[in-house]
């Protein structure tokens, strides 16, 4: 299973849709999960540590997260958000590594979406105040009454194939030898497919064929779908766009499997990223 899949939450939507019903909810018996800002807080046990709707200000913008066990599951909306990459706080990226799956789901959910409201109280069409709605799940404006919802960005991660070898990159700033899948936004007006080629193209000038899906991930940093795919190439000619690419090579079979175990030629991605899962799926397709 892919890190941040297979919340164990029910989203409960007829919940969400129905004041009245979401209202009820709101009791004793609610669980507010404990953040501090968008950091997770721990149990002593090292999973998510969770409150009562008492902990949370009196003022505070509250998230329907879903039902578990038919408990009622909130978020509190941080003052601000932040849309950085996930390396740019290693104690985050430390804790990922420790959540349990179904804990990093539910927090991956949480974060994605409580932080989409701190960045969003404002309406793009007229600049007025924004107020939330369906249990968090939109924000309406008091002002011109547009309603807005959470966006979850798509983001092609593909493999690209040449007579047995993977063409894997290391993008500008990150660490010597680390190394991995190419990707980047579909843009508005593209499939999926011509994602993939327009992107591998721009990055690396190679020209992609038969583009298939593997897999997708979300990736709450800020709020993105990850989907996984491979394709193959006919030439295996690199024009490098020095703009965003720091280098990109071709890796064997070996290499790859090598790498993965910790012993290669570069620094293979960590488990929890799906290039990680799409390279293991290379190797044993």
């Amino acid at each position: 299973m892919l890190s941040f899949t297979g919340s164990r939450l029910d989203r409960a939507d007829h919940v969400r849709a129905d004041p009245e019903r979401l209202a009820g909810y709101m009791n004793w018996k609610a669980r507010l999960l404990a953040l501090d800002g968008l950091m997770p807080a721990m149990d002593d046990e090292g999973g998510l540590a969770w409150g009562t709707l008492a902990d949370a200000s009196e003022d505070a913008e509250l998230v329907f997260l879903g039902l578990d066990d038919g408990k009622a599951c909130f978020a509190a909306v941080p003052a601000k958000g932040d849309a950085s990459p996930r390396m740019a706080n290693p104690q985050l990226w430390s804790l990922m590594a420790t959540l349990r799956p179904d804990d990093l789901a539910l927090y991956g959910g949480a974060r994605s979406i409580v932080d989409w409201h701190a960045r969003h109280r404002f309406c793009a069409q007229c600049g007025g105040d924004t107020r939330i709605a369906k249990g968090g799940w939109q924000r309406d404006c008091t002002a011109c009454g547009a309603s807005h919802f959470p966006r979850t960005d798509p983001v092609t991660i593909m493999l690209v194939e040449h007579e047995g070898r993977l063409m894997l990159g290391r993008g500008l700033g990150w660490p010597e030898g680390s190394f991995s899948a190419l990707a980047g936004f579909v843009e508005p007006g593209e499939s999926i497919e011509e994602g993939v080629a327009r992107e591998v193209l721009e990055e690396s000038g190679v020209k992609v064929r038969d583009v298939t899906y593997v897999a997708s991930q979300p990736w709450p940093f800020p709020s993105q779908l990850m989907i996984g795919c491979h394709s193959f190439t006919d030439d295996d000619s690199l024009t490098i766009d020095e703009t965003e690419m720091a280098e990109i090579n071709w890796y064997t079979l070996d290499e790859v499997k090598a790498s993965l175990a910790g012993n290669g030629p570069f620094r293979a991605p960590p488990p929890h990223a799906i290039a990680h899962h799409l390279m293991h799926w290379w190797i044993h397709k």
